[in-house]
């Protein structure tokens, strides 16, 4: 594995965790980090941080991580440093979606990769895999699209992302736009809502109702488990009549009638264009 392969934002939480999985994996990895804090955290792994332009001279692959919000900034910049055939690496559909890159360079690939996370529901027996949340440690599966470029480059785009969120448990190919919908739809306009409003309830028994917190704690988490274990399959659904009848009640008290609108493309775009440009913030 020889390919050179420039990060950006390699310092970076992400960025960090990629570039050292990256050179696990054997490429020959180009570290791109302009920030102090960055730059020290490379040097305390043996990475020796280079300039853009050395960064991305010659590289086969430039991966972008960086926040979604100077993506476009950054592209542009890059452009005129890019060799035809390039591709260049995002890890989110935010800035892609929001039509943040630069379309004046149809020979440029644009991959889009981004990880799942280790499942709630694993067969994980190591401790600190168990307790890996992000992923790196733990097997996670990970989803890709190709959004621009020659269908031959599909193939070292996922090669690149599974080497970056290793170990992989499965591949999912999907469009940009179907990338979009899964995050931030599904993931940060569904999931994200939810989980807020359970640790609000949570707050709201303790402060109005005197409940003590870890009553509270002990009886959502262990409800969670079971009725997410039950929903998405991971164990057989017996439910009680009663309780399916009183899930309906609520459902119409604290969820919206068209509360599916926010895995639609129009509002996926305007979730997109709020990361990118701030829009609607």
């Amino acid at each position: 594995m020889t390919k050179p392969v420039a990060v950006l934002g390699s310092g970076g939480k992400m960025g960090f965790r990629v570039t050292k999985k990256l050179i696990e994996a054997g490429y020959d990895v180009r570290a791109v980090e302009i920030g102090d804090v960055g730059r020290a955290r490379l040097a305390e792994a043996g990475i020796a941080p280079i300039s853009v332009e050395a960064g991305v001279a010659g590289a086969s692959v430039v991966v972008l991580a960086l926040p979604d919000n100077i993506i476009g900034d950054v592209m542009r910049q890059l452009s005129p440093m890019l060799g035809a055939g390039t591709m260049v690496l995002i890890l989110d559909a935010a800035a892609p979606y929001a039509a943040a890159l630069p379309d004046d360079r149809p020979d440029l690939t644009y991959f889009v990769g981004h990880p799942c996370h280790p499942p709630l529901f694993n067969d994980e027996t190591d401790w600190d895999a168990r307790r890996d949340y992000h992923g790196g440690i733990a097997r996670q599966s990970i989803v890709c699209a190709l959004m621009q470029g020659p269908e031959e480059h599909y193939a070292l785009g996922e090669e690149i992302c599974r080497a970056m969120w290793s170990p992989i448990i499965e591949a999912y190919r999907v469009t940009l736009e179907q990338l979009a919908i899964l995050e931030p739809g599904l993931s940060e306009m569904v999931a994200m809502p939810f989980v807020d409003t359970m640790v609000e309830a949570v707050e709201e028994c303790v402060a109005k109702y005197g409940i003590p917190r870890g009553a509270a704690m002990d009886f959502l988490i262990g409800h969670l488990n079971v009725e997410i274990a039950m929903w998405f399959g991971f164990s057989p659904k017996v439910p009680s009549d009663a309780a399916l009848r009183l899930m309906r009640f609520a459902k119409g008290v604290v969820v919206r009638e068209d509360w599916r609108e926010a895995l639609s493309p129009q509002k996926v775009k305007e979730a997109s264009e709020l990361i990118v440009y701030g829009k609607g913030a």
